[in-house]
């Protein structure tokens, strides 16, 4: 029987622990106080830390992103749960053209953040399994979390919580109450660094880049490969935006081949901005195309069969790096 904490814990102990030590952290959502949130996460909180630091909203994200500004203009550091990201649209114009934008104009910290549970898997729908990252990566201000462990989950959460800008924290509910991501998860003291990269698994025959979910879909496709004498090395970004430059132009010219794999779509997705860096950075030492495996251009379906012939499998990986690793 698996053992540890799951993704979810995670973020729940991360969320307490910073609530613990610090007095100005508190949390406004939709059904986040009574109910403990549509996911559970925030369960019993209201119990112990009393409904001024636990509030549940309405259910107007602007509403709930503004708010979280001007407290953190007044000093406080409010943590926004968003229900499923998807929504994060009803509120884009108080995170991205305020908050995103007082440090430049003014000076002014604002540290926020703005999680809850993102992408798909799960056979939720097009309204509540969207891959929102791009919407966001590009205004600059913000920074863009996406944990693909729960070990990550709470130690990045918790520098997101400590960082003075405004974070947008993705959570991905396919990895919520995953059983095979049970770990003993960091003591309370431990904090994460937004910014890094972490490789996931050694190679030298390519390199995969990824993040969230499909992770855990490149490591399965590493030990297939693996039987095939293809070595691949596994690259978590962890944080999409500052991007880890360093750690992914390493890989480029370390390998010579790499492939880019996200569950997000293929149009306007994070493939093609990596795919100019390192071709600006390290095209001399590539020995091949830069290939990507992605979602397809279409909204998520809710049929599960649907859903997983639009999200990139194992099989689509291996055939991808096969391919590559042959060129």
């Amino acid at each position: 029987m698996a053992t540890g904490s799951t993704y979810i814990e995670a973020v729940r102990e991360a969320l307490w622990e910073e609530m613990e030590a610090d007095e100005r952290v508190f949390l406004l959502g939709e059904d986040i106080a009574v109910y403990g949130g549509a996911f559970k996460v925030t369960e019993g909180f209201l119990d112990h830390f009393g409904d001024n630091r636990i509030i549940d909203t309405p259910i107007a994200e602007a509403g709930l992103i503004g708010s979280a500004v001007g407290a953190a203009l007044m000093g406080m550091r409010p943590v926004v749960e968003i229900q499923f990201l998807d929504f994060l649209s009803c509120g884009f114009d108080q995170l991205t053209n305020f908050a995103a934008k007082c440090h430049y104009r003014w000076g002014a910290e604002v540290p926020i953040v703005v999680r809850g549970p993102g992408g798909g898997g799960v056979g939720a729908g097009p309204f509540h399994s969207q891959s929102v990252e791009m919407y966001f990566i590009k205004t600059p201000g913000l920074k863009v979390v996406a944990p693909s462990t729960a070990a990550d989950a709470k130690l990045l959460l918790k520098a997101a919580i400590r960082d003075p800008n405004p974070v947008l924290f993705i959570e991905y509910k396919a990895l919520y109450r995953a059983p095979f991501l049970r770990e003993k998860l960091p003591g309370a003291d431990e904090v994460g660094e937004l910014g890094k990269a972490a490789i996931r698994r050694e190679g030298d025959d390519l390199a995969v880049i990824t993040y969230g979910t499909m992770v855990h879909k490149c490591l399965e496709a590493a030990e297939v490969l693996a039987a095939d004498g293809i070595d691949m090395r596994v690259i978590d970004l962890r944080t999409l935006q500052p991007l880890d430059d360093a750690t992914i132009i390493a890989a480029a010219r370390e390998c010579g081949k790499v492939l880019i794999v996200h569950e997000d779509t293929r149009t306007g997705g994070l493939a093609g901005e990596l795919t100019s860096r390192i071709n600006e950075a390290a095209f001399e030492w590539l020995d091949g195309p830069i290939l990507r495996v992605t979602a397809e251009d279409t909204p998520v379906p809710y049929n599960k069969d649907l859903e997983k012939a639009f999200l990139p499998q194992v099989e689509d990986i291996v055939n991808t790096a096969r391919r590559l690793a042959t060129y």
